[in-house]
């Protein structure tokens, strides 16, 4: 082979670069071949043929070299984009619609001052039960309601998010105005109303002075964020461990308008959270002065919400992941 055919030699794809390079530098290549026939050269030769066979070699590696960078700068030049092409098709996800409302639950006591505050799912018995002022014989307690860490019995999901709470009442003295958004388990048998995750959203609020009043219209100022301005809320009597007094919370239906519906089962109001003042005892466990400070508490089911808003029947729906509910919710993006 001789100089000048170096020269001629062409690659337009990778392919073609490495079958140039086995063909004549590769152990069977052509070089190697001209190597190994050097011997038989007579010695008087052997100088001057010495020289062409490493000009040759070098003259190989230098073109193969060139090729190759030739190569990659056609792979780099994207002249033949065209700009002005409309680009594929890509379909946008959307948001949860838990997440959704989980959003716009925030944005809204935010703007009433509130901050968030959040907390580990894996929960000990004192922050989840004890703080919150359950009974050691509370039924709560039992393996039938509550998810417990296997050989680890002090350990459990927690059942709701007033362990948040009792975590933020350790490390912070007061004025406290925190809500606490987050996933919660409890043991229940899944059916179209109830499941063994929820999520839920609990505010605390604590200061001098506190009282029910201001419970209140923190309540319908949320109401009628949430549902409406026209919207109207009751508070009804009832008993949780961590408040007293104690109350649960009911909005006019939003879908009847209060006049009495299949929704509200007639009665015009539809239960939406529950809610009241801190008990003093839960104070007191985790190192408030409740000679000093008064608060109240509220907690409500992001899914309870979110059927309201969006009239969801089924619980089952929010955790199937099937595209064609999910897409329903594009236009609340």
């Amino acid at each position: 082979m001789l100089l000048s055919e170096v020269d001629g030699l062409t690659a337009a794809t990778p392919q073609e670069w490495d079958a140039l390079r086995i063909k004549y530098l590769s152990k069977k290549g052509v070089v190697n071949d001209l190597m190994a026939d050097f011997r038989n050269v007579p010695a008087e030769q052997k100088r001057e043929v010495g020289m062409k066979l490493n000009e040759l070699k070098t003259a190989l590696q230098e073109k193969l070299a060139a090729l190759k960078e030739t190569m990659a700068a056609s792979e780099d030049n994207h002249d033949d984009l065209d700009l002005t092409r409309t680009p594929y098709p890509v379909r946008l996800g959307t948001r949860h619609p838990l997440t959704l409302v989980r959003n716009e639950i925030i944005d809204i006591f935010s703007r009433l001052g509130f901050t968030l505050a959040d907390g580990p799912e894996v929960e000990d018995d004192w922050h989840v039960f004890g703080s919150m002022n359950f009974a050691d014989d509370h039924p709560a307690r039992d393996m039938q309601d509550t998810f417990f860490v296997t050989r680890q019995p002090d350990v459990l999901l927690r059942t709701h998010t007033s362990s948040v709470q009792s975590r933020v009442m350790e490390t912070m003295q007061p004025p406290i105005r925190v809500i606490c958004p987050g996933r919660v388990y409890r043991n229940e048998a899944i059916s179209a109303r109830a499941h063994c995750f929820f999520h839920q959203v609990e505010g605390l609020y604590i200061d001098k002075n506190v009282s029910f009043a201001d419970l209140k219209q923190v309540l319908l100022t949320f109401a009628r964020e949430m549902f409406g301005a026209d919207t109207k809320i009751r508070l009804r009597p009832s008993y949780f461990p961590f408040t007293e007094p104690s109350a649960e919370m009911d909005i006019s239906c939003n879908i009847c308008g209060g006049k009495g519906c299949a929704f509200c089962k007639q009665t015009g109001w539809v239960e939406i959270l529950g809610c009241g003042m801190v008990d003093p005892n839960v104070l007191e466990a985790n190192g408030i002065d409740s000679s000093i400070y008064t608060g109240y508490a509220f907690g409500m089911g992001v899914e309870r919400i979110t059927n309201l808003k969006y009239q969801v029947k089924d619980l089952r729906m929010f955790s199937e992941n099937d595209v064609r509910f999910l897409e329903e919710f594009q236009s609340a993006n």
